[in-house]
């Protein structure tokens, strides 16, 4: 499905084009401990675990983003909203180290929290994770910030990646209201903008897009989810790869996985499967070539242990050939 020339046209494409992204931004902030180092805690008799270094990257819609453009995505623009506090400094010193972000319509609110996952990392491991996440519906004048953002964002790239992050109804970035508009502004540009949806809870109230859900998500039933929501359906399916449903007609295909040999983090895996479909539409690939080279992109992401993994085009070109080399 994947040829040599196809890898190197869709590559060829990204330095031009320009990728939007709504949705849900975390801080993505890990822990290293030196368990060598443990101290017991005078007041509790806990073990103090003791902290040696603190890596903070872009999560959420940002790994989206860190896979975009490390694939060599020109421009990325993301419509997001975060907290004015430390979280949300830290946050934006780790976008403005994304090569490609123009996080002008960033937009900064001390009404709400910068959502957070905090990953504490000993001996390699990640332990409990510390989440913070806004648990309140998400300020009506907060909404028309993002709103009044949305038109022209549309209008200035040449596809858009919607990710609704948070579980909790409204309390993110993608609320009915923002939802409502994205859905309308890709019906009316049906055709000339690619939308990508991928949602936790609410992937079937999308329309006139197309979804990446996983395979719970879908209940089984990616057709139907396809004709509901109007658009094609990418179901990940982990190991077994993806089942793509095109629309406006097509039977279901079964694109599969490529075989990752040894351990495996699949934190962020979808995320890049998202980058990388995104990624092929835009260089003219049907869904089920879209779907191989997300594929691929996902089988080099999963073996970078310990942190949210991308792939760059160099990383692309030898798993390729790799996996062409298994082939013959």
């Amino acid at each position: 499905m994947l040829t040599t020339a196809t890898i190197e046209q869709i590559l060829a494409t990204l330095p031009g084009a320009r990728v939007g992204l709504v949705g849900d931004l975390f801080l993505d902030r890990y822990l290293d401990i030196d368990p060598a180092l443990d101290e017991p805690s005078v007041e509790t008799g806990l073990t103090a675990y003791q902290v040696v270094g603190v890596r903070s990257f872009p999560g959420a819609l940002g790994t989206v983003m860190n896979n975009l453009s490390a694939l060599g995505v020109g421009r990325i623009v993301p419509l997001t909203l975060i907290g004015d506090d430390g979280e949300g400094y830290e946050l934006r010193q780790a976008l403005a180290r994304v090569r490609g972000v123009d996080s002008s319509r960033v937009v900064v609110s001390g009404e709400r929290r910068t959502p957070t996952y905090t990953k504490p990392m000993l001996a390699g491991r990640e332990l409990n994770r510390l989440d913070i996440k806004n648990r309140t519906p998400t300020p009506a004048r907060l909404e028309d910030a993002l709103l009044a953002c949305l038109p022209e964002l549309i209008a200035g790239v040449d596809a858009l990646i919607v990710l609704d992050q948070v579980s909790e109804e409204n309390c993110g970035v993608v609320t009915a209201r923002v939802r409502e508009a994205v859905c309308a502004a890709a019906k009316n540009r049906r055709g000339s903008l690619f939308v990508l949806a991928d949602s936790r809870e609410r992937i079937g109230e999308f329309r006139h897009v197309s979804v990446k859900p996983n395979e719970s998500e879908c209940q089984s039933r990616p057709v139907e989810l396809g004709a509901a929501v109007g658009g094609t359906v990418f179901c990940t399916r982990g190991e077994r790869g993806m089942r793509v449903v095109p629309w406006p007609v097509g039977d279901a295909i079964d694109v599969p996985a490529y075989t990752v040999p040894g351990p495996v983090d699949v934190c962020g895996a979808g995320d890049s499967c998202s980058a990388g479909i995104v990624a092929a539409v835009l260089a003219g690939s049907s869904a089920a070539v879209a779907a191989a080279f997300a594929n691929l992109v996902a089988s080099i992401t999963v073996r970078q242990l310990g942190t949210t993994g991308t792939a760059t085009p160099a990383r692309v070109r030898a798993r390729w050939a790799d996996v062409s080399s298994a082939k013959s």
